[in-house]
């Protein structure tokens, strides 16, 4: 065989294998509405209980991604960074927290001492 229907036939297995491959798979992929009517039925109904919460966490999640992309700093520095403050807004919350509890159980106990 020549060199030339060697290249035509290693071209064509190329084109088969590229175009072909990527378009049997979509054709063998289940759609959404078929995965899901193969689900059983307490998974259906949890499955449409969260839908909407996921979404919104979703949109929440790319709304901080677009947001810590617009830094100067890369995205894993910004996102530490809130990360860190969030943390800190937790402890300050949780201290105020403690804080209040101890000036109320102070308060009892003055009172309780006062009445008797």
């Amino acid at each position: 065989m020549s060199r030339a229907g060697t290249w035509m036939k290693m071209l064509g297995s190329a084109i088969v294998i590229c175009v072909g491959g990527p378009a049997f798979v979509q054709y063998i992929r289940p759609t959404d509405e078929e995965l899901f009517k193969r689900y059983n039925p307490d998974l259906q109904k949890r499955s449409l209980e969260e839908g909407d919460r996921r979404a919104q966490e979703f949109d929440d999640y790319v709304t901080k991604l677009k947001q810590w992309s617009k830094s100067d700093k890369s995205i894993w520095h910004a996102a530490m960074e809130q990360q860190e403050q969030k943390l800190l807004e937790i402890e300050t919350k949780r201290n105020q927290a403690k804080d209040d509890a101890k000036v109320q159980r102070e308060e009892m106990r003055k009172e309780l001492l006062g009445e008797k």
